[in-house]
């Protein structure tokens, strides 16, 4: 299909989708502000990795590297280290979607590396680092730090971020996506628009404005897929070769799994009545949770670095060796259909209307009470296995979670 015409044609889809996805988010989304007297998103104070890394920084704990040189990573490398973000989850994006904007094309792509709870950003010969951190009560909390060598560098909070990540999209709290971009035929570096993804999402909208390493199967997405990034531009700087497939849609589940924890933490705070709120904020975390509306994957994912390996390496075990972050990657993203952020701070910290309303949403569906058409594709095998491996690895787990039976 030529350039233009499969443009048109997901144009038309994306406007479909667009719709449905509007309608059903307004209905799903934390409308009070952001700095509601229960909420104080701007003033409450924070304990996110960042924050605590500054307080390290400032203590004497912890110091940051400068790399000097020409190869313009400053303090990359080092920020890495000390919030223990793996080099191999790397993806590269070259829509210009960032403060930085005019500095990110094809040839000098924005580069995104990230762990559980902290996304760092990184643009060759630009003047900061981008960083996101996850804070237990206050959701997503965005920083920069100068790319300017400095005896004492510190992260200074940057609320202007929620310009583009306090919208519908992240559920009306400050929250993380992964957006796919269209270009226009005659201009490679033009966006026309865009659309957050996740894995709710056709393969075939995935992606755009991305670089990607690894195939899935035969499906054409709209990403730009290659081999590796040093055949494409001089990656002088660059810590890897790769914006690897797996680690992708890694990033695009965690992303909207981060919102929608913090959204249902947000809604339990709010006084009044507060029970509809929190009950629909907890079947949709639940749902998404447990994979519930994932598309299929058409056939086995292939990445081209050790992101699989390091991150399925993280992932607490049970007796038996099996872990939530053990990925599948051949028809489903996960081996065990559970998300593996249920261990994540910011779910042990939420409100206890919050998570009564999670946990028994979450019993009711991996109990098989729960008899919709959306939940037969968790097997009784799958559920079996997640509250097993639950049963032995998430603390304070309520005791009716029980071996499954049917």
């Amino acid at each position: 299909m030529r350039p233009a015409a499969r443009l048109a044609a997901v144009a038309v889809i994306l406007v479909s989708a667009s719709l449905t996805s509007v309608l059903a988010q307004r209905s799903g989304v934390f409308l009070a502000s952001r700095d509601h007297p229960s909420v104080r998103y701007s003033t409450a104070p924070v304990t996110d990795p960042v924050a605590r890394l500054n307080r390290a920084i400032e203590e004497g704990a912890v110091r940051l590297t400068f790399s000097p040189g020409s190869d313009e990573s400053g303090y990359l490398r080092s920020v890495l280290d000390a919030l223990r973000v793996p080099v191999e989850s790397q993806v590269a994006v070259f829509s210009p979607t960032s403060f930085q904007r005019s500095r990110i094309n094809s040839s000098n792509p924005r580069t995104i590396f990230f762990a559980d709870s902290v996304a760092v950003a990184w643009v060759r010969g630009g003047s900061m680092l981008e960083v996101a951190a996850q804070d237990p009560q206050q959701g997503i909390i965005f920083y920069t730090l100068d790319q300017q060598t400095a005896d004492t560098p510190q992260f200074k909070r940057s609320d202007e971020c929620l310009a583009c990540h306090l919208t519908w999209e992240t559920l009306g709290v400050p929250g993380l996506m992964v957006l796919s971009t269209l270009s226009q035929p005659a201009d490679n570096n033009s966006y026309a628009t865009g659309f957050v993804s996740d894995h709710r999402s056709s393969l075939e909208l995935r992606w755009g404005g991305w670089y990607v390493t690894g195939q899935v199967g035969s499906v054409q997405h709209m990403g730009r897929t290659v081999e590796s990034l040093d055949r494409q531009f001089d990656t002088r700087g660059y810590l890897s070769p790769h914006s690897d497939i797996v680690a992708l849609m890694v990033l695009e589940h965690q992303t909207r799994m981060i919102n929608l924890i913090t959204r249902a933490g947000w809604e339990a705070r709010l006084p009044g009545e507060t029970d509809a709120r929190v009950g629909k904020a907890a079947r949709d975390l639940v749902d998404y949770l447990l994979f519930v509306d994932e598309v299929p994957l058409p056939g086995r994912v292939r990445g081209t670095s050790n992101f699989a390996e390091t991150f399925s390496a993280e992932g607490l075990r049970d007796s038996k060796g099996r872990s939530l972050k053990r990925l599948d990657l051949d028809g489903r993203l996960m081996r065990y259909p559970c998300s593996y952020m249920i261990y994540s701070e910011a779910f042990d910290a939420l409100p206890p209307a919050a998570i009564d309303a999670v946990y028994r949403r979450m019993w009711e569906v991996l109990s098989g009470q729960e008899k919709g058409n959306r939940y037969v594709r968790l097997s009784l095998t799958d559920r079996q296995a997640i509250v097993e491996i639950l049963r032995e690895t998430k603390k304070n787990l309520p005791d009716y979670f029980q071996p499954v039976t049917r």
